[in-house]
């Protein structure tokens, strides 16, 4: 029996690459066979005879950017707002006397000309007036002839002087009272010669009826009491009065255009002027009232129905960044920006607006600027930039 040839042991740091790159004449046919079917099965496609270098797939950087850009923008704020009736336009009907209502003649939403008959009261106070101007009328009369016949014993020197002034000085408070009787009827909406002790409630203008204080049958009570029977606005004009921030001020002057746009009337665009700014901040919201006066004569602007007002600026250019990128910390705003070889500036920015979207910035950057858009927590919790 020959000796077989001794097997050249490859040293154990030899991969099995290399070793399936060697020929079949310095290792057993067999063998071989068996290690090439062993990785064929096992998939292996990495066997080379030089690796290749690894490179950073860019999916798996979680940092994003951005370029800054440079917009010409103009500022428009929508302020929320309500229509409100002309306070000036807008009167409230209290009763005159008090006494039974014995009729109401209009309601809510009705209109009415100025004299008209809305409300009859009868009542005591009438009566007790036109009492008061009956005795004032026959004291009046009665000082008056007795004046005439002082007049007349005073020319034939049968009474002194200061007598006739003392009968004269009665006559004419007499004639006084009289008068003030007489300016109580018309108060009332009474006249001297009527002896009815109801009160007939007259509209002192024209306008729509905005609500009702009473009903037929109730008592009323006179000026003293707060209730009215009814008010009445005159909506041919109405305000459209809106609280604008603290911020947006710059915005509204006495003066500025305005549009105006409605809930209830979708499409609809009213134009006006900003006719007032309050001076005054509430400090609760930290607003300022502002009105629009705006024409409604076919009354479709309705008390109390919603509105928007809107505002809008001066053009100016401004810094535009995704709002992503823009990070807080108090009241102050900053983003990152990318400098050479990777490094990272934190820069203090001033927003102007933002929304969803997008930020303006009204100083901080420059245009063409690459900033941080995502990630940007990451690099500032890691120290970057700061």
């Amino acid at each position: 029996m020959k000796d077989q040839e001794p097997i050249n042991r490859k040293p154990r740091t030899q991969s099995v690459c290399a070793l399936a790159g060697t020929r079949p004449s310095t290792v057993g046919r067999r063998f071989f066979g068996l290690m090439t079917v062993a990785i064929a099965l096992a998939g292996w496609s990495g066997c080379h005879t030089q690796s290749k270098p690894r490179t950073e797939d860019p999916q798996q950087n979680p940092l994003r950017f951005a370029t800054v850009s440079l917009q010409f923008v103009q500022n428009e704020v929508a302020i929320p707002a309500k229509v409100q009736a002309d306070p000036q336009r807008l009167v409230h009907v209290f009763p005159p006397v008090s006494g039974r209502l014995l009729s109401l003649n209009v309601r809510p939403g009705d209109v009415v000309r100025q004299g008209q008959a809305i409300a009859i009261i009868e009542s005591s106070d009438a009566a007790s007036a036109r009492s008061d101007y009956e005795k004032s009328r026959i004291e009046a009369a009665r000082s008056h002839q007795a004046e005439q016949r002082a007049a007349l014993l005073l020319q034939h020197e049968a009474m002194s002087e200061k007598d006739y002034e003392d009968i004269r000085a009665q006559a004419e408070s007499a004639k006084a009272d009289l008068a003030r009787t007489e300016q109580r009827l018309r108060m009332l909406g009474l006249n001297t010669g009527s002896i009815s002790d109801q009160v007939t409630v007259r509209s002192p203008r024209s306008g729509v009826v905005l609500e009702m204080g009473g009903a037929n049958g109730e008592l009323a009570k006179s000026l003293d009491n707060a209730a009215s029977i009814a008010t009445i606005a005159d909506l041919r004009s109405v305000w459209i009065v809106g609280d604008v921030y603290e911020k947006d001020v710059a915005l509204a002057s006495r003066g500025m255009p305005a549009e105006v746009t409605f809930a209830a009337l979708p499409g609809a665009k009213y134009s006006g002027t900003i006719s007032n700014v309050s001076d005054v901040i509430d400090p609760t919201t930290r607003s300022l009232k502002i009105r629009v006066v705006l024409p409604n004569a076919a009354h479709k602007l309705k008390p109390e129905m919603f509105a928007t007002i809107h505002l809008v600026g001066r053009k100016q250019s401004l810094m535009t960044v995704p709002t992503t990128a823009v990070l807080h910390e108090g009241n102050a705003s900053f983003v990152l920006v990318k400098k050479a070889e990777g490094n990272y500036e934190k820069r203090t920015v001033t927003v102007v607006n933002s929304d969803s979207d997008k930020t303006e910035i009204a100083s901080g950057l420059q245009p063409g600027e690459i900033v941080v858009t995502v990630g940007a927590e990451l690099l500032r919790e890691s120290g970057a930039g700061s």
